[in-house]
């Protein structure tokens, strides 16, 4: 008998011996706040029955409760829950800087944050850029996972950050597939948002089973959902798998021919560091290199680009057209690029059918489609912009910016051929009706550039 139990326990020796050591790390110890400190606002932060607990205060900023230790590549999986209608998130990969020249706020947070949002608009999953460039994956571009969060339940949170890939799950269900290298390493941090009115006060948002895994990492299988890719003139594997393509090569002309059928124009346009930019003539003689248009032809199909204006600057891209060498500019339904603030054409046409990203003299662009988040009026100018069009088979259109939708129409309906009856483009038969044409980009002799170009074709 003495020798069997020595057999056994020798037996369990070896097998608890041959236990793959966890790889996961709790980051709470579900006691007390052990490994965090509270930065840019004082919102409560306390330990409740195994549960962090933050509670929001009136005339306080943002607060967040953020790791002691900085991570770069790992996986996070956390449980929250909502105890209240309120707005929270988790930041990662982030940091702090001073904000104003005062350095009112001398910890000021900045990074990643995947977002909680149980109001009516549902983006919980989608990726925000606290204190920096806003939102770089709302839902829009992912409607099927507005569903995933549960307002009066637990919630499981996943974040996946590999490389310059950042991916997001909420109970399960992809949301959010970003690539971007802005900062590749920061802490983690668990948000309290700042409340406007005093009757908010007091409202909690709990976490639970706090975990990070940082060794061994392998990608998540693919969930083919739309990917927003930040590294110029690249596409990634997954875009790639999805169908997509570079419409440039981010180095030279090639796909790409003058809009009356000649060649790629020898002046006017400037290739260089990833840029295709019109050339700005100034007072000097106006350089004409005239619009270009890609060599291949589309029907439908998603276009994703990226476009910087200068100041008072006029451009615009071209879908459908059909050139002819009597004609130096292509004519099709165009998506807008406009210094709205200061270029005339703005207050032109009718309704603000001539302003950034709306179809140019027959839709106006959408406004005021979130107040907070709202890139249209405040990026427009000096800095990068993400537009995408996509022309659906159906003959549905969309015009995109920054993450918004901003126009939706169907060519050939009634509602379309009004439209065009009392545009600038009244007389032309059949405007914006061919079934596949080129696309354009438009020189309006004001400096404007454009680059990671890609399309799908559908």
């Amino acid at each position: 008998m003495k020798i069997r139990m020595t057999m056994l326990s020798c037996l369990l020796f070896t097998m608890a011996m041959a236990q793959p050591k966890s790889e996961w790390t709790s980051l709470f110890n579900g006691k007390d706040l052990s490994g965090f400190k509270q930065l840019n606002g004082k919102a409560k932060y306390a330990v409740k029955n195994g549960e962090i607990v933050g509670t929001t205060v009136h005339g306080e900023p943002n607060s967040f409760l953020a790791t002691e230790k900085l991570y770069g590549d790992f996986v996070l999986e956390l449980d929250l829950k909502m105890f209240a209608d309120m707005n929270s998130g988790i930041q990662f990969r982030s940091i702090t800087s001073n904000e104003g020249a005062n350095n009112k706020v001398p910890d000021r947070v900045r990074g990643y944050q995947a977002e909680v949002d149980p109001s009516e608009r549902a983006w919980s999953g989608g990726i925000y850029d606290e204190a920096r460039r806003g939102w770089l994956y709302p839902l829009d571009y992912n409607q099927a996972a507005q569903k995933a969060f549960k307002k009066t339940d637990w919630n499981h949170y996943k974040i996946e950050c590999i490389g310059n890939t950042i991916r997001t799950w909420i109970n399960g269900v992809a949301c959010s597939y970003l690539i971007d290298d802005l900062t590749p390493q920061g802490f983690i941090a668990l948000q309290v948002h700042a409340i406007k009115n005093k009757s908010d006060e007091g409202k909690e948002i709990h976490w639970k089973n706090i975990k990070i895994k940082t060794t061994n990492l392998k990608p998540s299988p693919s969930d083919n959902i739309f990917v927003v890719n930040l590294l110029n003139n690249t596409l990634s594997d997954e875009e790639k798998k999805q169908g997509y393509s570079l419409l440039w090569d981010g180095k030279s002309s090639a796909g790409w021919q003058s809009a009356n059928m000649a060649p790629f124009p020898s002046q006017g346009w400037d290739i260089a560091n990833g840029e295709l930019s019109i050339r700005n003539s100034g007072n000097e003689v106006r350089m004409d290199g005239g619009d270009i248009i890609t060599e291949k032809e589309f029907g439908a199909f998603d276009f994703q680009f990226e476009f910087k204006l200068t100041d008072s600057a006029n451009s615009g891209i071209k879908y459908f057209i059909v050139p002819s060498k009597d004609k130096k500019a292509g004519v099709g339904p165009e998506f807008q690029i406009l210094d709205d603030a200061k270029h005339p054409d703005a207050k032109m046409g009718a309704g603000g059918n001539r302003t950034m990203a709306s179809l140019y003299d027959l839709i106006p662009a959408a406004t005021g489609l979130d107040p907070n988040a709202n890139r249209r009026d405040r990026t427009a100018i000096g800095e990068w912009n993400r537009g995408r069009i996509i022309a659906h088979p159906n003959g549905t259109i969309e015009h995109w910016l920054n993450g918004f939708k901003m126009v939706e129409y169907k060519r050939g309906t009634p509602i379309y051929n009004a439209l065009v009856a009392r545009s600038k483009y009244a007389k032309i038969e059949n405007f914006g009706m061919a079934p596949k044409g080129r696309i354009l980009l438009q020189d309006h002799d004001d400096k404007v550039s454009f680059r990671s170009m890609k399309i799908k074709e559908l």
